[in-house]
């Protein structure tokens, strides 16, 4: 399984729009450009939502299939992770049936979209084995700390194969950004190898607190997601002006963070 990317940019995802920020990229031009400004400022990954004509969150095989493959010439090197968020537009038969035609070599999928019920698990369990069978890396998406004990759990009993898993925890809320969030050992807590299994994580956050739980995050071993999905604040609480800009200010102090002395 590929190791997640260090540094990945989340530069738009599904609900926000230009009137929340102009740089905001929407179509697929902007999104390109968007993931070469921030391969260059130190990003070697991507999270990738698309958009139809009306600037409306969208799952489509088609339109996934290319964008990525602009994206392998255009950033060759970067980890191309696309989303399969259902946005409250799509069911999760909608959204299992887009990955099998797709069949990216990455996706997110929030563990809460393809369980919504005691009901959904056998065809969600289908799923994830299909996925694993297929080469499809799974970075599984954990909102709470419960959510993350229901992860293992699922792992323990077979209905998540695999010994190695990728996981993102989000640490946050639109509504409120950081205020109110859980602490990130909450989260950790259950993320324990000495459940047989092992675990690459990664954080992002809401909010102006996001570089200094990103940096905390890699103190803790984790990786780091950043952008305007999540947060158009740098540190010091001013709007930044771009994603590259987000991407060059949590890249510098990841940096500054590794190269002081233990």
């Amino acid at each position: 399984m590929t190791p997640l990317p260090r540094l990945m940019v989340a530069p738009n995802g599904a609900r926000r729009s230009k009137a929340d920020h102009p740089a905001l990229p929407i179509t697929d031009d902007e999104v390109v450009a968007t993931a070469r400004a921030c391969q260059a400022a130190g990003a070697d990954g991507i999270h990738l939502h698309i958009r139809d004509a009306q600037g409306r969150h969208l799952i489509d095989a088609a339109r996934y299939r290319a964008l990525l493959d602009r994206l392998q010439v255009d950033v060759p090197g970067m980890y191309l992770q696309v989303t399969s968020e259902s946005a409250g537009r799509y069911e999760a038969a909608d959204q299992r049936a887009m990955m099998r035609v797709l069949q990216p070599r990455h996706v997110s999928v929030a563990l809460r979209e393809m369980v919504r019920l005691p009901s959904d698990w056998p065809a969600a369990r289908d799923f994830y084995h299909w996925a694993a069978g297929a080469g499809v890396e799974i970075q599984h998406i954990l909102y709470s700390p419960d959510e993350v004990r229901s992860f293992v759990i699922a792992i323990e009993t077979g209905r998540i194969p695999g010994r190695h898993h990728l996981v993102q925890l989000v640490q946050g809320t639109y509504a409120d950004d950081a205020r109110g969030a859980f602490d990130l050992q909450d989260y950790l807590t259950h993320l324990d190898p000495g459940c047989g299994h092992s675990f690459d994580w990664m954080l992002c956050a809401f909010g102006d607190s996001e570089t200094a739980s990103l940096v905390a995050a890699a103190r803790q071993g984790g990786k780091a997601r950043v952008g305007f999905e999540n947060s158009f604040q740098n540190a010091d609480g001013s709007k930044a002006v771009d994603n590259a800009a987000r991407v060059r200010e949590v890249d510098a102090a990841l940096r500054a963070f590794v190269s002081q002395p233990a």
